[in-house]
């Protein structure tokens, strides 16, 4: 599996994952806050499959 996440895009994913998922236990309290685990986890792996079919990449190669 290559990593096709990279940079700022991979910082505002686990950003954005992070405050969904405080939604579920703060604030408004919504359940929706668990969708949060999908930007969270391909920003940690760098890794996102979405990113497969359209052949797209942030992440540079070294």
């Amino acid at each position: 599996m290559n990593k096709n996440v990279g940079g700022i895009d991979r910082w505002i994913r686990i950003v954005l994952g992070i405050v969904l998922i405080a939604l579920v236990f703060v604030g408004p309290q919504i359940k929706w806050g668990w969708i949060g685990l999908v930007p969270l986890l391909t920003g940690i792996v760098g890794f996102c499959p979405a990113y497969l079919p359209f052949k797209f990449s942030t992440h540079k190669e070294s």
